[in-house]
């Protein structure tokens, strides 16, 4: 039996991509991974987060002292190697490339998400560009396996890490599909009903961050939707929580003639994040830069058609289910969203045939034979 120690401190507080990426790899871990015994290290407050989990891994508390960014970047680098000693594990897989150890004191295997940094210009704050831009890059060598979650993303690591294709292993993510699903249609209804959705509406659900998310565009074709087509019902639904930038988004919907149809939800709770796919007549999903991008496979699931950037990795995820567009032309955009919303069908047809593709069970068998390998002398 392999013993695994995974690094849970960088799930936000169970609010962003690497948090159902750590959940959903872990169920799949303790469901099909006999051979794999899990110690998961993480803040006190973020113990609630792995509950479900704990009857079949170990918790490994970590002072919540410890939360801000870069004292947890000081604790991984000086505090968690003596963990790793002290629990005996054979591995330690570090989810974010942000987190990576300089000496670990077993073999390493870190997940890269996406290589943004490189790719969008103030995408964060200086100190964390530069962190990702040249520091990680050297840190990269200290790994025994990187693991990617696209084939798009593989080639940025060979790329701006300077690390061979041998060393690089691309497992996609995969989507809760007990979640993920058509939704029943009372359940809709009583949705609806609670969230005052009285007309169609379009969502964009992604953290408010700008310029990254690209939302700003977004508003701009669904003026030019409007405007091209008068009487059309439809509403534009921003969904999730303010980010980096979100004041400009903010003030451009402000700014909007349609604001009044513009409607931001703040952060979408596990429970109504299918349901705002599922009443959607399509989701868009024009972002600059993606790694991976769950929320077009999410939609699809669900039975939502999607208007998805080919930027990044989307195009791979998505392949032939969703209509691409570039991003930085509200007018593609645009067309983009007419062509899907006069005639949804095939789109939701092959949506749902693609999102089957995506599975955390799959994912974290071929996550399981990467930590046996690595531990190998």
């Amino acid at each position: 039996m392999t013993h695994v120690a995974i690094s849970t401190s960088v799930n936000q507080r169970g609010k962003s991509g690497v948090a159902a990426y750590l959940f959903g790899l872990i169920d799949g871990l303790v469901k099909t991974c006999p051979d794999i015994r899990l110690s998961l290290l993480g803040l006190a407050a973020d113990k609630p987060l792995f509950a479900p989990w704990l009857d079949r891994a170990a918790w490994v508390e970590v002072a919540e002292t410890w939360r801000p960014a870069m004292r947890d970047i000081f604790w991984h680098q000086f505090f968690l190697p003596r963990r790793l000693r002290a629990i005996g594990a054979d591995v330690v897989h570090i989810p974010s490339y942000r987190r990576i150890l300089a000496r670990p004191p077993c073999p390493q295997v870190v997940t890269v998400h996406d290589c943004a940094a490189f790719h969008v210009r103030g995408k964060y704050d200086a100190a964390r560009m530069a962190y990702g831009r040249h520091v990680v890059p050297r840190l990269a060598t200290r790994a025994r396996r990187l693991i990617t979650v696209s084939q798009a993303t593989a080639l940025d690591v060979e790329k701006f890490f300077h690390r061979p294709a041998a060393s690089i292993d691309v497992i996609w993510n995969g989507i809760d599909h007990r979640r993920f699903r058509p939704a029943d249609p009372a359940a809709l209804a009583a949705f609806r009903i609670r969230q005052n959705l009285t007309r169609p509406y379009l969502v964009y659900l992604a953290r408010l961050e700008h310029p990254a998310k690209n939302h700003v565009r977004l508003i701009e074709a669904y003026e030019q939707l409007v405007a091209a087509r008068p009487s059309i019902p439809h509403d534009l639904v921003l969904a999730g929580a303010d980010w980096h930038g979100a004041g400009q988004i903010h003030a451009r919907v402000a700014a909007s003639p349609l604001r009044g149809r513009i409607r931001t939800t703040g952060f979408v709770t596990k429970e109504d994040l299918p349901l705002w796919y599922a009443g959607a007549e399509l989701l868009a999903y024009p972002s600059l830069f993606e790694g991976f991008g769950l929320p077009p496979v999410e939609a699809m699931a669900c039975g939502c058609p999607v208007v998805c950037s080919a930027r990044g990795s989307l195009g791979e995820v998505v392949g032939d289910a969703a209509r691409l567009v570039e991003p930085e032309e509200p007018a593609a955009i645009t067309v983009g969203l007419a062509d899907v919303l006069d005639a949804p069908a095939p789109w939701r047809a092959r949506g749902l045939v693609r999102a089957a593709l995506f599975d955390w069970n799959r994912c974290a068998q071929a996550t399981a034979a990467i930590y046996q390998a690595a531990a190998r002398p």
